[in-house]
Formats: structure tokens, sequence, C-alpha cells
């Protein structure tokens, strides 16, 4: 098993009125493909707007409103995949042949997403089946970890493991800030 941990950080031009958070986010994928992903957001969450939990779906345009996003990409491969978690229960996945360019939908499972929510604390974690990631054992990976905050009064707050352009960009290559890599076997 391979694992990675940061935290997130909001990106530092775009207009957010909601509470200062602190989000850490973790990655653990095992051999076989499956991962399991984390998110926990801590601080002052009132205004927040958090989905009540629901059936689990897959549903588009869940980065119009609070949700986490994973990004996986193949260290020296253009083509990327991009998955969005909510709280309700909401997910989608997305395959790209290049920056934004988008391939046929990946053929994944339905993640297995559990939240929690404190006045002080949101956790997500979601847990993608196997053969959902490439192998870490075959090729390295290079992760992006991302969240969209909501608040109230409509405004969204931006975080990522990096902010490398002017505008909020998950899906820039530069921001895939994590590496995942299975560790050569001694001589």
């Amino acid at each position: 098993m391979l694992t990675a941990q940061a935290r997130l950080v909001r990106h530092p031009i775009a207009p957010w009125s909601g509470p200062d958070v602190s989000i850490a986010a973790a990655c653990i994928v095992s051999e076989g493909g499956a991962g399991l992903c984390r998110f926990e957001v801590v601080g002052d969450l009132h205004g927040l707007v958090v989905p009540a939990a629901g059936m689990a779906a897959r549903v588009d345009g869940l980065w119009r409103h609070l949700c986490f996003e994973l990004f996986v990409a193949r260290r020296g491969a253009a083509d990327y995949l991009e998955f969005n978690f909510a709280p309700s229960g909401a997910w989608a996945a997305y395959a790209f042949d290049g920056y934004r360019a988008p391939a046929s939908p990946p053929a994944v499972t339905t993640p297995a997403i559990r939240a929690e929510a404190t006045a002080g604390r949101l956790s997500l974690t979601a847990l993608l089946g196997p053969g959902t990631w490439p192998d870490p054992r075959r090729t390295a990976l290079e992760i992006g970890l991302a969240a969209v905050l909501e608040h109230r009064d409509g405004a969204l707050g931006y975080f990522a493991l990096s902010h490398p352009a002017e505008r909020p960009d998950f899906h820039d290559r530069r921001a895939f800030a994590l590496a995942l890599a299975a560790e050569a076997a001694p001589p």
C-alpha cells in the first residue's frame, strides 16, 4: 500500500466569505488499484452548506457546491482521471485525454462514501474499488487533491495542494503535487 497526505490551501485570490478552516487530505492506494481518500475540514463550520446524506448516485456538476476532488495521473502521461465526492453520497468520475480534453467516462463501481459532520469538523471518506486507479506497482502516480466549500451566501472557496494559476484550476497538472510510486526492490 502507498500513502500520501497533505494539507490543502485556499486559492489566494478567489473571493471567500466563509470561515477560516484547515483541510487535511490523504490517499491510500493498494497494489490492485483500489484506493481510499479521506478529507477532513476542521474549524468553525458555521455558515457552510453541507449536503444532507442521501442515496449514492452518479451526479455531474458537484463542483458547483461543497465537494471533494481527486485527480490521478500516470507520471509522464497526458491522460488523467477525476473523481468528485459529496457528503450526500453523490459522486462523479471523469477521464481526460489531456488538459480538460474529455475522454470516454471511466467504468468504475460506485464508491462507498461516508461523511460525518459536527460543529467543528466535517470528514468524508471515499473507498474506490479495485482497478479504479492505475496500479502504482507498474507506474508512478501523480495525485491532485482539492475541495470546494460553499458558504450560505453562495460564495465558493477553492482549496487544493497548490494553486499554480491566477484562477482556481484543479485540472492544472502542476497542482497534482503528490507522488505515489512503489519503490524498487533492492538488488
